[in-house]
């Protein structure tokens, strides 16, 4: 476990050979890059804002472009190809690909282009299909709905509101118009809600029959066009058609650019890495001829990048101890067995400059803690068996990913491991399945014991490894004081707290009725007592006077010396936490046995066997799922809140190096530390 010690760096360079240096820096990705404030020789800053927001707007049209792509020809992507990770290319093929950016750009925009025309289009197809739907119930009127009348005539081309019938129209008329003579109506279309007219009179009685229509409910049609509705709508049919075979162009024009899916991507990535790069141009200091890039490099690369840069360019390199008190970006570095913890590290905070990298100490309890909570063999074994194909197949992962599916593969082991100790497989499966289906009784037998039959002793046990933890995590402050000298420290916060917990634990354990509820089966003598005893009641005393070491006001001192006495029911309570493991570890044994146990109800022969087989599928993937998920989240919480609140603090920054930070290619020349 090691936080890699970092060293300030700083390189001058001739300008003419910036933009090589930055493009062999950004290759690299080992320098975290910072601002620094100018002074007389390097003042000059670079407005790089304009690129920016072009390579942006390059960048988005990409993405829109890609998208566009996935809806009118989708790429071909089996269910597991998020594992295959970014696609590695030399920087030979990075050179050609970023020779044709200027005609991917232009594809991209004209993919985009396309696409817009197709929404114009199938917007234009909805608004005709609406007005075809309006001219329906007009179908059979062969004049224009604009008519209004003839020179002796007054004509009413309009709809009501309700269902009305010819003779209802020219009774109601006759009622509230009886002047009105020679009025003439014909229903054309009716509908439950809308009934619609063609109503004649005399010109002369065109004032008194229009009111009495509005007074009915009459009203004009929107729209109505000067045609009449049958030409209307052959015409429509026309656009409806050209609309359709413009939308079949399209769209194959869109399909034909589908073998440029991988220069849009690409064109992405191509975009990201010059914004980065633009981004860092505008935070360098430059004089008329010359820039200094500064930042912060891992000791380690130092060495290697030196050469290179001198070896390559025209360049002065400078690195040196950063300050006691300067924050610096933190990078961890583990073996295997314990680079998984890293991700799950991060999810609380990296350590601080002076904390140690707490992932060996974690991997060996999260593996043991995940294990304890599902404790199935037949878990565990899929587990490992998935992840391990998994590792095997797809090589080219993101380290992320890759990580934290080693996590599971080494939890898996350690499921399996308990799973065995505790004889579970698939819960009580191989006993239930012999005696249902082959008539006789067959059990593999736990090495150790059973939780279902012993759960006092698993909770012992639960404590045991609580204790063991705790104990651990004072150990490493008691490390991290003395790697930083402070011996008093030590002493005072871990020393005394090891005399007070571990003597109260041992002073507990010469009490019969302590034993007996905790079913040991012995007790220490009383002598252990005594010594514990003392050990208990020098680590309080140690406590009562040092925790408040800080404070020169003596009542303030007591005060906080109590306190940090109190403390001692907070060792109590993270102790008490991880019953847990007894509680999720009985949890997936019983959830498994009542799937067992319902899948047996029907009993054995061929439809007991398909309703058994159906109910063991879904019932472990359900308590898999479930019960993988919850140990995860508690074995993170016996690490984040018991085990870091011992000695840990994190929120150290990231170390984030210049680099290529792309979505879909990664560029195959790498560190070669």
């Amino acid at each position: 476990m090691a936080v890699l010690a970092m060293r300030r760096i700083s390189i001058y360079g001739m300008k003419a050979q910036r933009k090589d240096v930055l493009d062999m820096l950004q290759r690299r990705g080992v320098v975290e890059i910072i601002q620094q404030p100018p002074d007389g020789r390097f003042s000059e800053e670079l407005d790089t804002r304009t690129d920016i927001d072009r390579f942006q707007a390059d960048q988005r049209a990409a993405e829109q472009a890609l998208e566009i792509l996935d809806v009118y020809c989708p790429a071909k992507k089996s269910m597991l190809s998020a594992l295959e990770g970014r696609r590695r290319i030399s920087p030979e093929e990075y050179g050609k690909s970023a020779e044709r950016v200027a005609d991917t750009g232009a594809a991209a925009y004209s993919i985009i282009k396309l696409a817009r025309e197709l929404e114009d289009c199938r917007a234009e197809q909805l608004r005709l299909h609406s007005k075809l739907e309006e001219l329906a119930p007009w179908l059979e009127l062969d004049i224009s709905m604009e008519l209004r009348g003839t020179r002796e005539t007054a004509v009413f081309i309009g709809t009501f509101p309700q269902l009305m019938t010819r003779e209802d129209i020219l009774t109601r008329l006759a009622e509230m118009a009886p002047e009105a003579s020679a009025v003439e109506a014909e229903v054309l279309s009716t509908q439950p809600q809308q009934t619609c007219v063609f109503v004649l009179c005399l010109k002369d009685n065109r004032d008194v029959v229009e009111t009495a229509l509005r007074a009915m409910g009459f009203s004009w049609p929107q729209n109505p066009g000067k045609d009449p509705p049958s030409k209307q709508a052959a015409d429509i049919s026309v656009q409806i058609k050209s609309n359709e075979e413009t939308i079949t162009v399209v769209e194959e024009k869109l399909k034909g650019y589908g073998s440029q899916r991988e220069e849009l991507c690409f064109l992405h990535d191509y975009c990201s890495m010059q914004i980065e790069k633009c981004e860092v141009l505008s935070i360098l200091r430059q004089s008329r001829r010359t820039f200094i890039i500064t930042g912060y490099v891992p000791a380690k690369n130092v060495a290697e990048l030196e050469e290179e840069l001198t070896k390559s360019f025209t360049v002065f390199v400078e690195t040196e101890e950063p300050e006691e008190d300067e924050e610096t970006p933190v990078v961890l570095e583990n073996n295997g067995f314990a680079s998984p913890m890293e991700p799950v590290l991060e999810g609380y905070g990296l350590p601080t400059r002076g904390e140690v990298d707490p992932c060996t100490p974690m991997a060996c309890f999260y593996y043991i803690l995940f294990g304890l909570m599902l404790s199935d063999a037949a878990y565990g074994l899929i587990m490992t068996v998935g992840c391990a194909i998994v590792l095997s197949k797809f090589k080219n992962m993101e380290s992320g990913l890759k990580k934290s599916l080693k996590m599971f593969l080494y939890s898996g082991i350690s499921t399996m491991f308990w799973g065995i100790m505790f004889g579970s497989y698939f819960g009580d499966a191989i006993t239930v399945i012999s005696s249902t289906f082959f008539g006789r009784t067959v059990t593999i037998p736990a090495l150790w014991f059973v939780p279902l039959n012993e759960p006092m002793r698993l909770l012992v046990f639960s404590f045991l490894i609580g204790i063991i933890h705790l104990f651990v995590g004072l150990g490493v402050k008691f490390y991290q004081c003395v790697k930083a000298g402070q011996w008093k420290d030590a002493v005072y916060d871990v020393v005394f707290w090891y005399l007070l917990v571990g003597g109260g634990i041992v002073y507990l354990l010469t009490m019969d009725m302590a034993s007996e509820m905790l079913g040991l089966g012995f007790t220490l003598p009383k002598l252990c007592g005594t010594v514990a005893a003392i050990c208990a009641g020098t680590g309080a005393a140690g406590i009562l006077l040092t925790s408040g070491r800080d404070s020169k006001n003596p009542g303030k001192r007591l005060l906080k010396g109590i306190y940090g006495l109190y403390n001692v029911s907070g060792y109590l309570s993270d102790i008490l936490s991880y019953s847990r493991l007894l509680a999720l570890g009985l949890a997936t044994g019983v959830i498994a046995s009542v799937f067992n146990q319902m899948g047996a109800m029907i009993g054995g022969g061929p439809v007991g066997a398909v309703v058994f087989a159906v109910v063991f599928i879904i019932g472990h993937t359900l308590n898999i799922g479930i019960n993988v998920l919850g140990a995860y989240v508690h074995t993170n919480r016996l690490q984040y809140v018991e085990f870091f609140g011992k000695f840990y603090e994190g929120g150290g920054k990231k170390f984030r190096p210049f680099a290529a930070h792309t979505k879909y290619y990664k560029i195959k020349e790498e560190n070669k530390s």
